[in-house]
Order: C-alpha cells, then sequence, then structure tokens
C-alpha cells in the first residue's frame, strides 16, 4: 500500500492532493492510511507532498530556465512569497539564490568517487564493473543522491553484482529491531536491486540477513521506499546496509534512515522459512 500510495504521489505532484484523495487511491480511511504512512514512511502525508513537490523544484531551479513564480505556481504554491518562505525552510536560501550559488557549486564540483564520500565503499562480485557517485541532478530531497551503476559494455557472468555498502558496530542497537530504510529509483535494472542489511557476530556467522530478493526492484521505477527489517541479538559484534545492483542498468538511493522500530513491525530476514506448516503433528496413528 505504501509503495502504490507514493507512486500516485510521484505521479501527481502538479496536482492537487490530499490526504482524501490519496486515501481513496490507497483503498483505506484517511485515519488508518494517515497512521500507517506516518509509521514507515516517517512523515506525515502533508509533509511528504511538500517536501517531493519542494525537491521538485529545486530540481527545474537548476536545470531549467522556468521563472521562479511559474515553478512556485506548477507545484501548487499560492504565491511566489508563499513558496520562498516554504523553499527557504527547507534548502535555507532563498529560491533564487538557491539557484545562482548552488549552480555554481555544482559546475566547480568534479565528480566524487565513492572514497571521498564517508563512511561507504563497493564490494560485490565485480565491483570493477560498477561505478557510485553523488549525482546533483537526480535526488529525491535535498541537493544529491547517490547513484551505482553498471559502466562494463561486457556481458556478465551468471550473477554478477556491485554493493554500495558500510560496516559499523552493533553495540548501540542490541536486542533491538532496527530498520534501514530509504529511497531508491532505478533505470533498465537488468537483472535486480535492492536494498540489504546483514548482522554479524565475532566470528562473522550470520545472523540476520535480508536483500530483498523475493520482493526485489526491476527494470525502471520512480522514486518509492524500501526497507529492511531485523532484531539484533545479543551476540551480534557488525551490522552491514547498502543497496545491491545485479546486472546491468542504474539504480539511485537517497534519504535513507537506521532507526529502531516497535515490535509491531514485521522483520524481513529472508533466511525466514515461509512455508505454511500446520499447528501440530499430524496423523501420528496412521489412521486417516
Amino acid at each position: 500500500m505504501i509503495h502504490k500510495s507514493i507512486e500516485f504521489i510521484e505521479q501527481h505532484l502538479d496536482e492537487e492532493l490530499n490526504l482524501d484523495r490519496i486515501a481513496k487511491e490507497a483503498g483505506f480511511s484517511k485515519f488508518h492510511f494517515h497512521r500507517i504512512f506516518q509509521k514507515y514512511v516517517g512523515k506525515s502525508v502533508a509533509e511528504f507532498i511538500r517536501s517531493r513537490r519542494l525537491s521538485s523544484a529545486a530540481q527545474l531551479l537548476l536545470y531549467s530556465e522556468e521563472r521562479i513564480l511559474d515553478i512556485a505556481l506548477h507545484y501548487g504554491f499560492e504565491s511566489q512569497e508563499a513558496f520562498t518562505r516554504a523553499f527557504k525552510a527547507l534548502y535555507a536560501l532563498p529560491p533564487a539564490q538557491y539557484r545562482s550559488q548552488i549552480k555554481l557549486l555544482i559546475q566547480e564540483r568534479e565528480e566524487l568517487t565513492m572514497s571521498e564520500i564517508k563512511g561507504w565503499m563497493i564490494t560485490g562480485t565485480s565491483p570493477g564493473k560498477y561505478k557510485a557517485t553523488l549525482d546533483s541532478q537526480i535526488y529525491h530531497q535535498g541537493r544529491s543522491s547517490v547513484s551505482l551503476k553498471c559502466i562494463t559494455d561486457e556481458t556478465l557472468e551468471g550473477q554478477e553484482f556491485g554493493t554500495l555498502m558500510q560496516q559499523f558496530d552493533a553495540v548501540n542497537y542490541l536486542g533491538k529491531r532496527m530498520r534501514f530504510a530509504g529511497f531508491v529509483r532505478t533505470e533498465e535494472v537488468s537483472d535486480w536491486c535492492g536494498l540489504w542489511m546483514r548482522v554479524d557476530d565475532k566470528l562473522q556467522n550470520m545472523l540476520g540477513f535480508d536483500n530483498m530478493q523475493h520482493r526485489s526492484i526491476k527494470g525502471t521505477a520512480d522514486w518509492n521506499y524500501y526497507a529492511c527489517v531485523l532484531d539484533i541479538p545479543a551476540e551480534a559484534d557488525c551490522l552491514n546496509i547498502g543497496i545491491l545492483l545485479s546486472g546491468t542498468g542504474a539504480v539511485w538511493l537517497d534519504d535513507c534512515t537506521f532507526e529502531e522500530v516497535g515490535l509491531d513491525v514485521p522483520v524481513t530476514d529472508s533466511r525466514e522459512r515461509r512455508e505454511d506448516f500446520p499447528k501440530e503433528p499430524q496423523n501420528l496413528q496412521f489412521e486417516a
């Protein structure tokens, strides 16, 4: 429901959008829909719509010559003054100043390699065939996202993949249920891609794992919200998070969060057995 709702919002950002319309599209009551949306996405529906409209407006400021007033009206602001107030609250600069200063910054900044993006690294079965960079033209919110792209013209063998990832100590998360989430956009992904999260002990035994393979993202898709949820047992030592791209294509990641969630949020551990077993032994006397 969350995925379909965000997809609907993305397709109608330049139209009138309100809780009634989106809840009706999702097939839920306003109250139930708003509660679920805020619980998983971390923002109210109105906050999410406004932030996406402002992000889209920021892209138009940088990569088009449209007047600020036209951009404001296009995204539903009643005046340029109202748009300027909202834009400055999010980006700390008024639109005109943002357009001039950030354009200059983008022109001056060289393409960043992963060694310059703090905390992240590229690994996988074929890391040399993939490239990760900051992308200041395509982003979900803020001023940039990170992209992971296949850069080889060679035929990929089997399930070759690259992953953008980081590792950190589990000590602050022991005994908690944690969610790694973010917004993902894809372009011509030939095999599949997805967020992933892994929990290891001191001997590097895997205690929990989810790479979204059973609910993977394929082909071309606009920004949407995805998450991995795992329990962190007491013996955990290291946590790993990232995004994986298998095959050719490109994927963008933005607005990531890593946060504790309640036990009412189900885990997504892909190691779990998904068969529907009977609740008790059957026909032990062979009489049936």
